[in-house]
């Protein structure tokens, strides 16, 4: 028999969950990996390095090491000189490719336009009052 106390303990666990893996994907860098590797199937290291334009190697390495932990990221180290290691993604990480852009197209119907002011403008707006 289900009772509201099973249920609600079954949501704050849901929630933990997700609270917990929302603190990986809400790095900086961690969505901009997953993403690339969802493009091309395998990459390596320097690769990352290319194609996000200002990331350092310290943090490219923490990223990467962390959603591994997660089991969203595979690692394969080649026993080879110089070391050839390739990140792909795992299962887990291809169903939550699936989420990811139904929460883009949701955020997309649901974006607000940015009020943007142009600041010469207001600027010369001041000077000439």
């Amino acid at each position: 028999m289900v009772n509201k106390y099973s249920v609600a303990r079954a949501t704050e666990e849901e929630a933990g969950e997700v609270v917990s893996i929302w603190e990986v994907l809400g790095r900086r860098w961690s969505l901009l990996i997953l993403k690339n590797l969802c493009t091309k199937e395998v990459i390596r290291f320097n690769e990352f390095k290319k194609l996000l334009s200002g990331i350092s190697s310290t943090v490219l390495a923490d990223r990467l090491l962390e959603l591994e932990r997660e089991g969203l990221v595979s690692k394969k180290i080649y026993p080879q000189i110089p070391p050839k290691v390739e990140y792909s993604l795992t299962i887990r990480a291809k169903e939550l490719g699936v989420i990811l852009r139904e929460l883009g197209k949701w955020a997309s119907r649901w974006k607000v336009p940015r009020i943007t002011t142009n600041t010469k403008t207001t600027s010369a707006a001041r000077s000439s009052s």
